[in-house]
């Protein structure tokens, strides 16, 4: 049997840290039978702040991964690691270097710059207002507004993946595909947002809709779950999505991160090409 690892990871940042916990994950990913204990620590502006952690570092010591800009905060660190015999990697150094190099100017090393109140900042919080607001077929009236318009029958991972898509600065509609209560017909006439029609395979949807009606103390065994009913729900959407020229994306083995990344790869190519499916 393989040996499990146990591994104290110690993420510093002088911001939100959202950057650093995803880039300890995709790294994390990628290694089997680790015991990852992680200790946050974000908006480390100080060097008293720092003096704090680095007790906790002392009496856990692992790996250290940090994203501090202040000169001062981060010689203080690397040398307190370096006593301790504690490695530590400052994973944005390289890109910085490589961008100063390129452009020929350094770096402002100030903390959360990526995070400033600016219009780009608003429109995502406009995004994620009208997402929520669109979920679920709700308000089509309005959909014309939407960047993207995602259709699919019940359990696809349409309101997960709208939400996504909102943070990425998509204003997102969504519309469950049910064969007793056709869409809305201003769905089929849309000019301005891009339809996108998400499918899945009858018994992963089978799965998810099982798990969700026991969540809610429901009966297991109904039409919502039937073999030939949920085949013929599916075969159903894909002739709407085909007879409409939308594209389609398979959901069966994608995460909502990666559903979300090919639908934006759709907007970005989008050029009026017939339907496109894509396929694990």
């Amino acid at each position: 049997m393989p040996v499990t690892v146990k591994l104290h990871l110690h993420l510093l940042s002088d911001s939100t840290g959202e950057t650093l916990e995803n880039i300890a994950k995709a790294a994390l990913s990628q290694y089997d039978d680790v015991e990852t204990v992680r200790h946050f620590w974000p908006m480390v502006r100080t060097e008293a702040h720092l003096d704090r952690i680095l007790q906790e570092i002392a009496q856990n010591p692992g790996l250290v991964i940090y994203t501090l800009v202040n000169p001062a905060t981060r010689k203080a660190l690397e040398q307190r690691c370096q006593t301790l015999g504690l490695p530590t990697v400052a994973p944005l150094d390289p890109v910085n270097d490589a961008l100063s190099a390129m452009l020929g100017q350094q770096a402002k090393n100030k903390p959360g710059r990526q995070h400033v109140l600016d219009a780009a900042y608003f429109a995502r919080v406009d995004a994620i207002q009208f997402t929520i607001a669109h979920d679920d077929g709700v308000l089509w009236e309005e959909w014309e507004e939407a960047d993207i318009v995602l259709a699919g029958v019940s359990r696809s991972s349409k309101t997960p993946t709208s939400i996504y898509l909102a943070n990425r600065g998509f204003k997102v509609a969504n519309i469950p595909i049910v064969i007793e209560s056709p869409p809305p017909v201003s769905l089929y006439s849309l000019q301005n947002p891009l339809v996108v029609g998400l499918t899945t395979s009858p018994d992963r949807l089978i799965q998810i809709r099982r798990n969700r009606l026991l969540s809610l103390n429901q009966a297991p065994e109904t039409a919502y779950v039937d073999q030939e009913a949920v085949t013929r729900e599916l075969q159903y959407a894909r002739r709407m999505f085909a007879d409409n020229g939308w594209p389609v994306i398979d959901v069966t083995r994608r995460s909502i991160e990666e559903t979300a990344a090919a639908v934006i790869s759709i907007v970005n190519e989008r050029s009026g090409n017939p339907a496109l499916v894509i396929d694990e």
